[in-house]
């Protein structure tokens, strides 16, 4: 049976560790080559390794999404090392201090939307560039189930996202024609390093965030990389402005 992304050309941001490695080793599976980018160098070359190991081919790129020139270089480094952009997945990203609105601070506001919601749009602003010299293209955005509902305590993360799936929703419009898709994943309650974090800060908190999980568990990482790969692929053709929940029934409530 053909591999999902057999020959494609890939890059994936917030590639070290979490979804974003999960994603980079279900997307080599699957036969794509991976540049990974991320701004911890030794995390992200693990991941190269992870790849190469299992009989992929990766590379690495010290990536900050937040910098327009960081994006543009990726996009570049994507290309001199496979030919091509086919697909993207936009993962970076951080969850900043849990505050609630009026005591949020504009330090951790502005860290939050340069990562999450400007990053996200300058990786797109470069990949679709390129896309567009080849006839076409896949784009997947990480966004949240805090992207679709509100979230106490996450004012900005919970903003960002939103506005990850505003943009994913205009540049798959603005593009369809172009044959680029562009989709978003919207993870629930996921067992990473962030979350473990998180956690750590409130020990309460591991306790709630199962609890809105109708499945009664958290997601792995693996299960999000899963939902990526398809979305990325031409199995997922007629697929685009799709905010697609992978979060345990979560939103449904």
């Amino acid at each position: 049976m053909a591999k999902m992304l057999e020959g494609k050309a890939a890059l994936v941001t917030g590639a070290s560790s979490g979804i974003g490695r999960a994603a980079a080793l279900a997307m080599a599976r699957e036969g794509a080559r991976i540049l990974v980018a991320d701004m911890t160098e030794a995390a992200g070359n693990e991941t190269v390794e992870l790849i190469r190991k299992a009989g992929g081919e990766a590379v690495f790129a010290k990536i900050n999404v937040a910098q327009p020139t960081d994006a543009a270089a990726m996009v570049t480094a994507t290309v001199k090392a496979f030919g091509s952009l086919d697909c993207a997945f936009n993962n970076a990203g951080v969850s900043g201090k849990i505050a609630r609105t009026a005591d949020d601070t504009e330090e951790n506001f502005d860290h939050i939307m340069a990562v999450n919601l400007r990053g996200v749009w300058l990786c797109m602003k470069y990949e679709i560039q390129q896309m567009l010299t080849q006839g076409g293209g896949a784009i997947v955005n990480t966004a949240s189930a805090a992207g679709l509902v509100g979230s106490h305590g996450m004012p900005a993360y919970t903003a960002s996202k939103h506005g990850v799936i505003g943009l994913t929703k205009t540049a798959a419009l603005e593009y369809a024609r172009a044959k680029v898709r562009v989709n978003a994943v919207c993870p629930g309650v996921i067992d990473t390093a962030m979350v473990a974090g998180m956690v750590a800060s409130h020990p309460r908190l591991k306790d709630a965030l199962v609890g809105v999980e109708p499945i009664a568990r958290m997601g792995q990482p693996g299960e999000i990389g899963e939902a990526v790969t398809w979305l990325l692929s031409d199995y997922a053709s007629f697929v685009t402005g799709c905010s697609l929940p992978v979060d345990g029934g979560m939103t449904a409530q």
